[in-house]
């Protein structure tokens, strides 16, 4: 499994961009304003996307997404389908965000958009991967999603954003690596983790689950060995 981290920063911090994680060059989670000029400086192919995961309608994990869609419209992308996972109500407000920026690129897309809306324990298969959707706890009255996704003989848990929640164990159990957002490095920064939660996390989950922490904040790693930090443009390969 190759991790790459496109950007590993949240909203607000100073020195990291926007979160956004693509794996094995074909599932990217989370598609922040980044993510294109990203793949393209690290000459990762566009159109090899099969699957984009869209955890909440913060903007900073899905406004890259109308790029990605103007790029397959001019450039061009492979005839097979894309696949785009998110909360309720996706499709119309991803058209609806794309279409007030870009009008007609839903015209001259050239393939099949499959749309999947997530619900808590929605289980679903795309491209090669299975994947289940877990609801988490963030922002009042915003639907969040968590998601695990098992291909090649290897599982990913991808935490979205969120609080210290039930859900976060069942996500992570088991899994070969627990991406998860931390946002709150130096003190009360809203509805995130913060590093004490990932410590808890870490003791209560096998050691044999990898952690990669990611939706930063600035400053040194509070972490030790055992909790990887995640960087901008940084790959790991498990």
């Amino acid at each position: 499994m190759e991790l790459t981290f496109l950007g590993s920063g949240n909203a607000f911090v100073s020195g990291r961009y926007w979160s956004s994680l693509l794996v094995n060059n074909r599932y990217l989670f989370d598609p922040s304003p980044i993510a294109l000029p990203h793949l393209k400086r690290l000459a990762k192919p566009a159109d090899g996307l099969d699957v984009i995961f869209i955890s909440h309608f913060h903007a900073d994990h899905w406004f890259g997404l109308p790029f990605l869609l103007l790029e397959y419209a001019h450039h061009g992308r492979a005839g097979r389908p894309l696949t785009i996972v998110g909360p309720s109500g996706v499709e119309a407000r991803v058209r609806a965000v794309t279409e007030a920026g870009f009008p007609h690129v839903f015209r001259d897309i050239g393939f099949e958009l499959r749309w999947v809306e997530a619900s808590d324990g929605l289980e679903g298969e795309a491209a090669g991967l299975t994947f289940r959707s877990i609801e988490v706890e963030h922002a009042e009255g915003l639907a969040c999603f968590g998601y695990r996704a098992q291909f090649d003989g290897q599982t990913l848990a991808f935490s979205g954003d969120t609080v210290m929640c039930d859900a976060l164990l069942p996500l992570a159990a088991g899994a070969d690596v627990f991406v998860v957002e931390c946002s709150c490095w130096g003190g009360a920064c809203g509805p995130h983790l913060a590093p004490p939660d990932i410590r808890e996390l870490r003791r209560q989950i096998a050691p044999a689950t990898r952690f990669v922490v990611t939706h930063l904040d600035a400053g040194p790693s509070p972490f030790g060995p055992d909790v990887l930090v995640a960087e901008d443009l940084m790959t790991i390969t498990l």
